[in-house]
Order: C-alpha cells, then sequence, then structure tokens
C-alpha cells in the first residue's frame, strides 16, 4: 500500500458559479461557501500527513477546481489527459508547471487527439487503473492511456459506463480489499474480487469517498456512509461538499493525491 506524501489543489474561481453542471436544479454553488469548504479540505488533507500544493484560481475555467482532471499521477509517473468537456480542454496545459515540480519531463506523458480523457474516470487500485469509458473519456484515450502504464510496468482495463459522468463518481477504492459501490457499479463484475461496501441510493453522492493514509475524508451529511466506512475500521475526517456538488463534483475531484 503506497501512502500519499503530496496533493497538489486548485482554489476555486469567482466563475465557479457557470460550472458545468447536470443538477440545474441545485442552485448556483455559492462562492465564498465554496471558499470555506475548500479551506476545510486543505485542511482535511493536512491532517491525513500529506503537503498539499494550492495552485491559484483561474478565472479562464471554471471547473479548474477539479483538478483531478487534467492530470493523473501514479507512482512512476505523471499522464497529463486531453479533457473531453471543450469548455475544460485548455485545463491540461495550465496543470503541467504544478506536476513538472515532481516529475522530470521524461516521466511526463501526455492523452492526445482523438483520444480522449480526463482523471475522474480512473481509479487505481495498487498497480493497476480501472478506466471508465464516458461521454468525457474515449475509447482511443484509454488506449493510449493503458499503452502508458504498460510502458511503466503498470496495469489498466476499461469499465464501460452507463450511467454516471466519471467512473469515481459511483465507485471507489479504499484500500484493503475494499471498495465503496453505489448504483450500477453495485452489479459489475469488474470488481466481484473485492469486498463491496454497498451505498444506498439516497447517499449515493457520498460514494465518492478518499482514502489518504490510512484516513478516509467522507463528505458531510451521508451518515449511512459515515457508518459503512467506520465499520471497516477507518478513521474518517467530514468535509462538506455542498457546493462543488452543484457542479457534479465531489472529494476526488478536488485533488491529485500521490
Amino acid at each position: 500500500m503506497h501512502k500519499f506524501s503530496h496533493a497538489i489543489v486548485r482554489r476555486p474561481c469567482k466563475a465557479l458559479v457557470d460550472g458545468i453542471t447536470s443538477a440545474p436544479e441545485l442552485g448556483k454553488p455559492d462562492y465564498q461557501l465554496a471558499l470555506k469548504q475548500h479551506d476545510a479540505y486543505i485542511e482535511a488533507l493536512q491532517a491525513c500527513g500529506v503537503d498539499v500544493t494550492v495552485l491559484e484560481a483561474d478565472e479562464r475555467y471554471p471547473d479548474s477546481c477539479f483538478v483531478e482532471d487534467p492530470a493523473v499521477i501514479t507512482r512512476c509517473c505523471a499522464i497529463i489527459t486531453n479533457p473531453g468537456a471543450a469548455s475544460r480542454n485548455g485545463e491540461k496545459f495550465e496543470i503541467v508547471a504544478a506536476v513538472r515540480q515532481f516529475f522530470p519531463e521524461d516521466k511526463i506523458e501526455y492523452i492526445t487527439a482523438p483520444g480522449t480523457l480526463e482523471g475522474g474516470d480512473v481509479m487505481m487500485v495498487g498497480d493497476h487503473f480501472y478506466i471508465g469509458r464516458s461521454a468525457r473519456t474515449n475509447a482511443e484515450g484509454i488506449r493510449q492511456f493503458i499503452a502508458i502504464l504498460e510502458k511503466y510496468g503498470l496495469s489498466g482495463s476499461e469499465v464501460p459506463l452507463e450511467k454516471v459522468l466519471h467512473l469515481k463518481t459511483g465507485v471507489n477504492y479504499i484500500e484493503n480489499n475494499k471498495m465503496l459501490v453505489a448504483g450500477e457499479f453495485v452489479a459489475k463484475p469488474d470488481f466481484a474480487h473485492y469486498e463491496r461496501i454497498e451505498i444506498p441510493e439516497s447517499e449515493a453522492y457520498a460514494a465518492n469517498c478518499i482514502w489518504v493514509n490510512d484516513t478516509v475524508i467522507v463528505p458531510e451529511g451521508y451518515p449511512a456512509v459515515k457508518a459503512a466506512v467506520e465499520s471497516c475500521g477507518y478513521p474518517v475526517l467530514l468535509v462538506d461538499t455542498s457546493e462543488f456538488r452543484k457542479l457534479d463534483g465531489g472529494l476526488s475531484c478536488l485533488s491529485l493525491r500521490f
């Protein structure tokens, strides 16, 4: 089990209120509240023993606080993705400088057109990576990603998605062979050999928890998920992500952890 030493986050920008959403009925994010929630998120990462690099807000990209999508970081290399959402595609250029602080140029790889891939579709389980085929991540992006992994002795496999935006919207690995699953992932054969912790539909959003050095960070306000994670023996930290949920964002979206 590889523990994390670093995380990269980007501050929410004022344009956040105009970010992409599939749930307009939740309303627009409250920018000031989003900043406070982001502060608490950084504090939670630091409490787990991670050194956090905080990037400045980028007003050109309303969704740019979701820093997970333009890059994937493995123990061997960093992979700059090619986001499938047109309004977010330019974010890939803005994450490179931060990644270069930790990886030499020959360990930074790139997904190129016509391949598209977003980090929210990538779930790391040891040295294997599950990649969701989604509206944002296509077959060519997955082919390139797996080829890069194999170059470094890692492996990957495609998981077709039926309903969710990103793979990690509904399935998240919390180490020790344990996986949180919701919705379409409850019965997916890809994950049959894991100990699956089924999340009730009423709390499906909170399937997106993150394991950070033996602590699991859980969205605030989802008692069934909190109890399920605690029953696995993990300490839990709660972070309110209500404003990021309005933009289809969760806990994993807000950082690169490595």
